[in-house]
């Protein structure tokens, strides 16, 4: 079933759990007639929310301009899972950055979660917040991976809790007989992503960020001042900050040929005894498989399992997205023949095509910053993309900034007609190696 959240000028959530169980309501007016700031922000996800955090933190004026709702993408809809790391297969990247590059690179992806922790704990803000999370191994070779990230991590000084996990004693996290064994790592977690979206809109209105939702932008005029046009409205801002990662569309054409927008889906049981929590997940984590196609899930602060997967290039949507989910939750908790299925939605995530978030600002109008192409791993990425372009636009030093510009990003080939069946193909050769 499908159910929307109102706010008081009639403008709606995306459907999903998470919009009917917010912890509170915000709303904020379209942009009307014309403000200045010195930043003007695009996007009223995760990476524009903390942009704007940031920014005022550092005492900038901002200003936020969303077409829907704040967290209306993949920010409100996501599985909610908080994990270290930004990117995937940080190391191909050695030949641009070095072997010290890749490795600033993954500690960053520890400091990503840590400043989710922190705007947790700095603004107060109430969102399921869970400390586990255990990585799944359906292959022997991905056991070989987790002995050599295990590895990698205490190189590192990872400094949180980290076991691997043997068949036998994966009962203590999965009740399921599918893995082959795992990699728990306790500085990890999850989290209800639409609350955290929304104490982040709070927390930038208590610095003086001016918030607008519905506020859908149209025009760009670009120069020493960017003119930002909404239906009805104008910002006049010294920076431009492009936070929209899937949803960019045509705004900005050269950075939409870089982000493909890619569909991935989510069901939500009804509530689940207590004990049938305990046996499905003892410890309460997030756990995610290892498969290119991979299925995710945890359980929600109120009992229900949250089960996702898929990644649909085509753009084309399932129709029935819980009789196309509820199979595989089945393959993994068969226990749950029977069990309704209460909610089920989907969204888009922006995939780049070498995998590591793209951060940075545009060769041609150095006072347009960009942050998209998470691939997935959003969440925390968001966040720490957030602090780095602050730090650039204040003009503070940013090694973690210059260090992500450096890498460069391919254009998806084909154009917007055919970039999506091309990666569909690509996609469908790496389900068939999952099997193997």
């Amino acid at each position: 079933m499908n159910h929307r959240a109102f706010a008081p000028n009639g403008a709606v959530h995306a459907p999903s759990y998470y919009a009917v169980s917010v912890n509170r309501e915000l709303a904020f007016e379209p942009l009307q007639g014309e403000q200045r700031a010195d930043v003007c922000v695009v996007g009223g996800g995760f990476s524009g929310l903390n942009t704007a955090i940031e920014l005022a933190e550092r005492g900038l004026s901002v200003i936020l301009l969303e077409a829907h709702r704040i967290g209306w993408g993949a920010s409100g809809r996501n599985g909610g899972q908080l994990i270290r790391g930004v990117g995937h297969d940080v190391e191909q990247f050695s030949k641009i950055i070095g072997e010290e590059g890749v490795d600033e690179l993954k500690r960053m992806g520890f400091e990503a979660v840590d400043i989710v922790r922190q705007r947790i704990e700095r603004y107060a803000i109430d969102c399921d917040l869970t400390w586990g999370y255990c990585d799944l191994a359906t292959k022997p070779r991905h056991l070989k991976g987790f002995d050599e990230e295990y590895s990698d991590l205490l190189r590192l000084g990872y400094p949180h809790p980290l076991q691997r996990v043997s068949r036998p004693n994966l009962v203590t996290v999965v009740g399921s007989q599918r893995y082959l064994g795992g990699l728990l790592d306790m500085g990890s977690g999850h989290l209800h992503p639409l609350n955290l979206a929304l104490g982040e809109a709070a927390a930038a209105q208590s610095l003086g960020v001016r918030l607008f939702e519905q506020s859908a932008v149209e025009r760009i005029e670009y120069g020493p001042q960017v003119k930002v046009h909404t239906a009805q409205g104008v910002v006049h801002a010294d920076n431009l900050v492009l936070a929209c990662n899937a949803y960019l569309n045509g705004l900005q054409p050269k950075l939409a040929g870089k982000v493909l927008p890619a569909g991935s889906y989510i069901i939500a049981t009804e509530r689940l005894p207590e004990p049938l929590c305990r046996e499905l997940l003892p410890q309460n984590m997030a756990v995610c498989d290892q498969r290119v196609a991979l299925d995710y899930f945890r359980l929600s602060a109120d009992g229900r399992l949250l089960f996702g997967g898929a990644c649909h290039y085509s753009g084309c949507d399932p129709q029935d997205i819980a009789a196309y989910m509820q199979p595989k939750m089945l393959e993994v908790f068969p226990q749950l023949v029977g069990i309704g299925i209460d909610y089920q939605w989907g969204g888009m995530i922006g995939i780049g095509a070498n995998r590591l978030p793209q951060i940075g600002r545009l060769a041609e109008h150095p006072n347009v910053f960009y942050a998209q192409a998470y691939s997935g791993h959003g969440l925390n990425a968001t966040h720490l993309a957030g602090r780095l372009l602050a730090e650039a636009i204040a003009g503070q030093q940013s090694s973690g900034f210059d260090l992500f510009a450096k890498v460069p990003h391919p254009t998806f080939p084909g154009g917007p007609a055919l970039r999506s069946p091309l990666l569909a193909l690509g996609m469908l050769w790496y389900r068939l190696k999952d099997r193997f």
